[in-house]
C-alpha cells in the first residue's frame, strides 16, 4: 500500500512524528510539505528534532491569504498526486494544507483520511473551522480524538468511517522528557513563569485585541515568557504596540517542540490561543487559559483543565489570578496510532 501524507505546519510535523514513522513499517509512506509554515523556527527545527522522516516533496505556499495559499497549494499537489497514484492521503488537523492536501485527493478519487476529525469550535468565521468541515464532508476515514468529535460528526450526518482513537499527540507529549537547559539558557525558574502564546488571526489582525492582550500579560501575577510567532511580531509592530514589550515580560523567537512542551510542564500557567499548545499543556497539568471566545477542544473546558477567557485584559488577569483552571491527571490508556493503523490497512469486506 501507498500512503501519500501531506503536511504544512507545526501540529501537523508532531502529530506525523507519531504517526509516519510506525506507518512506514507497514506501508510506502510518500511525505509532501506544503511549505504553509516556512520559517526556521517553525518549520525546519521540527524535522531537526523530531523522527520525522525527510519531506519527499517540499513545496513553496508561502505566505499570503487564505485564498491564495490554498490555491498554490492545490495547483502543486495536482501532478504530485498524479504521478504517485497513492491509495490513501493523510492529513492532519484544521490548516489549508488540510483542506488542500484533502481537495486535491478527491477531486482525483483518492481516498482521504482525516487524523483528529470532528473538532469544532462552533464559529464559521474561523478559516480552521471552515477547513474542519470540508475536510472531515469528503474524508472517508475520520479518525477521532474525543467522543466529543464523534458526536460532532453524528449531527452533520457523518456516520460512515468514523473511528475513536484518540489524539495522537499525546503519545509524543507522554514520551518527551525535560531539556531543562531551555530554563537555564532564558534564566527562568520552574513555576515562576507564565507561557504565552499567540498567533490566531482574530487576535492579532485586531489592534484593539492584541492591545488588550499586551496589557494583560503586564498585569499577570507571574512574568510571561513570549515565544513569539514572526507573523504576531509583524502586527505589532504594524500597530505600533512594541512599546508594551517590557520586562518583565520575555520574548524570544520560537522554541523546538522538546523545549515548549517543557516550557508548558515547569509554567505557572499557559495562556495561549492555539489549539496544539491548549491541548499540549493540559496533557502535562498546568493550568491552561485560552485566548478565545470558543474551543474546538470542549472537553477541556468542561473538564475544568483549561478556561476560557476571551481577549479583554480583565477577564484574562482575572482568571489567571484566581487560577481557575484545575489540572487532572493525564491518562495514557490507549495507543491511538495503532488502531489508525489497523484500520486505514484493513482489507475491505
Amino acid at each position: 500500500m501507498k500512503v501519500v501524507t501531506i503536511v504544512g505546519a507545526r501540529p501537523q510535523f508532531i502529530k506525523a512524528a507519531v504517526v509516519s514513522p510506525r506507518l512506514r513499517q507497514v506501508a510506502h509512506e510518500v511525505l509532501i510539505h506544503t511549505g504553509q509554515h516556512y520559517d526556521q523556527t517553525l518549520s525546519t527545527v521540527f524535522f531537526e528534532h523530531l523522527p520525522i522522516p525527510h519531506p519527499d516533496y517540499t513545496l513553496t505556499a508561502g505566505s499570503g491569504t487564505h485564498g491564495v495559499q490554498t490555491g498554490r497549494m492545490l495547483v502543486d499537489l495536482d501532478p504530485i498526486l498524479q504521478r504517485e497514484a497513492p491509495d490513501w492521503v493523510i492529513v492532519y488537523g484544521d490548516t489549508n494544507s488540510t483542506v488542500a492536501g484533502a481537495l486535491a485527493a478527491v477531486k482525483m478519487g483518492i481516498p482521504v483520511a482525516h487524523v483528529e476529525a470532528g473538532l469544532r469550535s462552533f464559529n464559521r468565521s474561523m478559516p480552521e473551522e471552515i477547513n474542519r468541515v470540508m475536510t472531515d464532508h469528503i474524508a472517508t476515514r475520520l479518525y477521532c480524538p474525543t467522543q466529543q468529535a464523534v458526536h460532532n460528526l453524528a449531527q452533520e450526518g457523518i456516520r460512515t468511517g468514523v473511528k475513536l482513537t484518540g489524539d495522537v499527540m499525546d503519545t509524543l507529549v507522554d514520551q518527551t522528557p525535560d531539556n531543562l537547559a531551555v530554563l537555564n539558557r532564558y534564566g527562568i525558574d520552574s513555576g515562576q513563569y507564565i507561557l504565552a502564546t499567540v498567533h490566531r488571526a482574530q487576535n492579532t489582525d485586531d489592534s484593539g485585541h492584541l492591545h488588550s492582550l499586551l496589557q494583560a500579560f503586564m498585569a499577570l501575577p507571574k512574568p510571561v515568557f513570549w515565544p513569539m510567532h514572526p507573523r504576531t511580531r509583524q502586527k505589532i509592530h504594524e500597530f505600533q504596540l512594541d512599546a508594551l514589550l517590557t520586562p518583565p515580560m520575555m520574548v524570544v523567537d520560537p522554541v523546538g517542540y522538546q523545549e515548549m512542551i517543557t516550557l508548558e510542564r515547569h509554567a505557572y500557567a499557559v495562556v495561549t490561543d492555539s489549539g496544539g499548545v491548549q491541548r499540549e499543556a493540559c496533557r502535562v497539568g498546568t493550568p491552561t487559559y485560552i485566548l478565545r471566545e470558543e474551543t474546538e477542544w470542549g472537553e477541556l473546558v468542561a473538564t475544568g483543565q483549561a478556561v476560557l477567557t476571551g481577549w479583554r485584559t480583565h477577564d484574562i488577569v482575572t482568571a489567571v489570578r484566581e487560577q481557575r483552571a484545575r489540572p487532572k491527571p493525564a491518562i495514557h490508556a490507549y495507543d491511538p496510532v495503532a488502531m489508525i493503523l489497523e484500520d486505514l490497512l484493513r482489507k475491505e469486506e
